[in-house]
């Protein structure tokens, strides 16, 4: 498997239940700290609960007591709390940063899964029988499945299905974060300015002498390249030079700031996930951009039912992988229109139409419990039966 964020590691938890020997690689010397926010709703939370990681994930949590939009001088003309909607709203109840929900999954899986840092999947060659693989250090090996969980950018989607321009849609929209000190007197809560499609913010860790401040800007194409921090920056500053609120504080933690990331918001969008013994899981699959605020919630289902179909079908590619992709397709699909609705909306409804709240309701309660969870109890579950029997 390659990738060790979220879809990679969760993926691991599940195949090692259902009787798998599981090798994850990762490019990257480590696991990598911090990152953004992210969010489990709905369904997602149950999964969790399914994996035993309840308690250990919400002690990881960021403990966000919820958010306020605000004018340029900084007046609250919105509050969403962390427990509306049961825990589900703007604000998730389970709300923890990307880094710290990474080790949580390492941290449960280490010692019955291979973890290999530093390498990545240089070649692959499959037949029907497996999979031959070559990683970049030269070491070979051979695996009956190989799965990209490798995000947005995947290598490995590249190698199986084609170039990266075939599945990314931009969706008009760039969006920036990074660590910067406490300077703000940010307490619990995140603060979110927004104007003319642009916006800045600043979101609460665990850390309170640190925030995390968010910026996007609309883009009609973006051609920066992913790895080229410095053009990034530079972007960034000519974007948001003049934007209001407390954005000239934050832009100046750019050249001191640890952990910065911006990218295009995009989506990926597929006809298969799978070919032959090859299938891809998470953003690699199906991203559903950041402004969904389910991409988290996409990679654990996905991780939870593909291991659950595989060892379903006994292991059978062909079977296993289809009927994966059968009970996430439309839940996917509900996703993935929430984030192109939230793009569309900071521009602002056209003058003349009022947006249709039922149907916005009935879109979100789809995104976030749109799909069924089988319980899996015919299958091997290596799980003591203390954390294992949970209900359907």
């Amino acid at each position: 498997m390659a990738g060790a964020s979220i879809a990679g590691p969760a993926l691991a938890h599940w195949l090692r239940r259902r009787g798998a020997e599981v090798t994850v690689v990762e490019r990257a010397p480590g696991l990598r700290p911090g990152g953004q926010a992210v969010d489990a709703r709905g369904v997602a939370k149950e999964v969790i609960r399914r994996m035993g990681l309840d308690a250990e994930v919400r002690a990881a949590c960021t403990d966000t007591a919820g958010a306020y939009t605000v004018d340029v001088d900084g007046n609250v003309v919105e509050t969403y709390r962390a427990d509306d909607d049961g825990g589900d709203g703007y604000i998730s109840e389970i709300e923890i940063l990307r880094g710290d929900l990474s080790q949580v999954l390492y941290d449960d899986t280490r010692d019955g899964v291979e973890y290999v840092f530093g390498d990545r999947i240089a070649e692959l060659t499959q037949d029907t029988d497996g999979v031959d693989v070559v990683f970049a250090s030269g070491d070979r090996r051979r695996f009956d499945l190989v799965v990209g969980a490798d995000g947005l950018h995947s290598a490995l989607r590249g190698m199986v299905f084609g170039p990266r321009e075939e599945f990314i849609r931009h969706l008009g929209l760039v969006l920036a974060f990074y660590t910067v000190p406490n300077e703000f007197g940010l307490d619990r809560w995140l603060i979110d300015y927004q104007e003319a499609g642009r916006s800045a913010g600043l979101r609460p860790v665990g850390d309170t002498s640190k925030a995390i401040a968010m910026l996007s800007f609309p883009a009609a194409d973006f051609d920066v390249d992913h790895r080229d921090v410095e053009a990034q920056k530079s972007l960034l500053r000519e974007r948001m030079a003049d934007f209001g609120w407390e954005t000239p504080r934050i832009l100046a933690h750019l050249d001191d700031t640890p952990d910065f990331y911006l990218d295009q918001v995009a989506q990926v969008v597929m006809d298969r996930w799978s070919s032959g013994r090859v299938a891809l899981l998470g953003d690699a699959a199906f991203s559903s951009s950041p402004m969904s605020g389910q991409g988290t919630g996409l990679a654990l289902v996905g991780a939870y039912l593909l291991a659950g179909e595989l060892a379903a079908a006994c292991w059978d590619p062909e079977q296993g992988f289809a009927a994966y992709e059968a009970r996430m397709r439309a839940f996917v699909e509900a996703n993935q229109e929430i984030g192109r609705v939230h793009v569309q909306s900071l521009q602002g409804p056209p003058p003349d139409e009022e947006p249709d709240m039922e149907a916005l309701m009935a879109l979100a309660d789809r995104a976030i419990n749109g799909i069924e969870l089988p319980d899996y109890a015919d299958l091997p579950d290596s799980r003591p039966s203390t954390a294992s029997s949970v209900a359907p």
